[in-house]
């Protein structure tokens, strides 16, 4: 197999990979993903030492032991371009030879474990509850990109869902790992979270500028195939789990859940519920 060229993985001088700043011994084998760059620092103060610290722009790493088990954070920013960074480069760190530029024969699997926050899309799903994604639906283009396998339930649904919302392209729908949701999420309240390409129009909110789809949230709100419902709102689920089957790695994402849409309420207190996911979450892993 051919080398990767210079143009195509981007190495810093001391070798590491170019957006994040890592070497392979820098991270671990089970990864912890916030957006906000704040949020890394509210995992690691749970571990019981800090062996490594890395800040580039917003990808912030943190490697440490957690009960003695080698455990990295690393924030994303916000959106699934950044998450498509973020998850090439670190699959870069694991199965290619970064040294040599081919790619190894023989690939490790990683298991990355999204925190985030999220709005709920249906009554019933109280603020300050904690929601696993099993499924997530992407209305973002970034799989227009790659050539993502999608199951026929999966294919069924992004295509029953464009024809009914009618959206001018296709979502696409890919479901998380099953094994990570039954050890992280068993009491969790188990959702199909849709990713959006931004944080207003997209998620159905309107302020100054007229939106092109005004009943964006009530179709949602609605929209069932069978008993496949939609529940959350947020931005970067569906990149991590469509690259994540792409790429061969086990991937999961949890939300705490800030906002409930439909009844227009918002936590009081949202930082004790982030940190209350991020405890809960570290104690399965």
């Amino acid at each position: 197999m051919p080398k990767i060229s210079e143009t195509d993985l981007l190495l810093n001088s001391d070798g590491s990979v170019y957006h994040l700043s890592l070497l392979p011994k820098h991270i671990s084998d089970t990864i912890i993903a916030v957006g906000d760059p704040s949020r890394v620092y509210m995992v690691s103060q749970f571990f019981d030492e800090v062996e490594f610290e890395m800040n580039k722009r917003e990808f912030i790493t943190h490697t440490g032991k957690y009960k003695g088990k080698k455990i990295t954070v690393m924030s994303t920013g916000i959106g699934t371009d950044n998450v498509e960074i973020f998850f090439t480069e670190l699959d870069a760190l694991v199965n290619i030879d970064l040294k040599t530029r081919e790619i190894k024969s023989r690939k490790k699997k990683l298991k990355i474990i999204r925190i985030g926050t999220s709005g709920s899309l249906q009554e019933d799903i109280a603020v300050g509850s904690s929601l696993i994604s099993d499924y997530a639906v992407g209305f973002d283009n970034l799989m227009n990109f790659y050539d993502l396998p999608m199951s026929d339930d999966e294919a069924g649904i992004a295509h029953d869902l464009q024809k009914k919302i009618k959206l001018p392209f296709m979502p696409y729908v890919v479901r998380g790992s099953q094994d990570l949701i039954g050890r992280i999420g068993f009491d969790m309240i188990k959702g199909n979270t849709v990713t959006t390409p931004g944080f207003y129009a997209p998620q159905g909110r309107r302020l100054r500028v007229e939106t092109r789809f005004p009943n964006l949230m009530e179709e949602l709100n609605y929209y069932h195939k069978n008993d496949f419902w939609l529940t959350n709102f947020e931005m970067e689920t569906a990149a991590y789990y469509a690259l994540g089957r792409l790429l061969g790695h086990e991937t999961v994402s949890v939300n705490a859940i800030l906002a409930n849409r439909i009844k227009n309420k918002f936590v009081k207190d949202h930082n004790k519920v982030i940190e209350n996911l991020i405890e809960k979450t570290l104690e399965r892993i």
